[in-house]
């Protein structure tokens, strides 16, 4: 299968010991001891766990939508409420919450945990809110060849919980649209605003 330009990125191919190494240290500069009974397996756990998150930087999302269905569908395609999360780059503090994308096929649809998987796939990797967006309608539209998709996130940033004006409950909304523009409001059209989770 072709790759549609993929780079491996080099993070994810740090070996486990480094990682384990850096929280180590980490937890030497905040002024803990690494080796008291609590902590002896920490960075162990800590660094497997990155390895896993980050696993995103080293997979393809195109991929998951090389395989098309010739139905001859035309109509809006619309999936709601999927939880993601992510960890913010700026402070590598998780945010959470849920998407809700459409889009209108030129004829063949993929199935819809194709979808899920994409947005799966550019979560699993440092982001901000606003390039998920991106990333995810660009991948959709650009390799389904759809007439309009559209992504909408509603998500609590750990950043702005934890630190800084360390307020809860807030939610931080972005959305991403292509194609035309009809298509664009029939699909938003089906996305009710009092059934989507993240907005309550």
């Amino acid at each position: 299968m072709k790759r549609s330009g993929f780079q491996q990125n080099p993070v994810t191919n740090v070996p486990l010991q480094s990682m384990m190494e850096a929280v180590k240290n980490m937890l030497i500069a905040i002024g803990e001891n690494p080796e008291r009974e609590g902590l002896k397996n920490t960075p162990k756990r800590v660094g497997e766990f990155y390895l896993d998150f980050f696993s995103g930087l080293n997979e393809d999302p195109k991929l998951e939508l090389v395989t098309e269905f010739d139905e001859n569908h035309y109509e809006p395609v619309i999936v709601t409420n999927i939880e993601f999360f992510s960890v913010c780059e700026h402070h590598l503090l998780p945010f959470v919450g849920y998407a809700h994308l459409g889009y209108i096929p030129s004829g063949k649809v993929v199935g819809v945990s194709k979808l899920v998987r994409v947005l799966d796939i550019f979560s699993r990797r440092p982001q901000i809110q606003e390039r998920l967006a991106d990333q995810v309608v660009d991948t959709i539209h650009n390799e389904l060849v759809s007439d309009s998709t559209y992504v909408f996130l509603s998500a609590e940033h750990m950043c702005m919980t934890l630190r800084g004006v360390r307020k809860s409950g807030s939610h931080i909304v972005t959305s991403a649209e292509r194609g035309d523009k009809a298509g664009l409001e029939l699909i938003k059209s089906g996305i009710s605003i009092d059934t989507l989770k993240g907005l309550e």
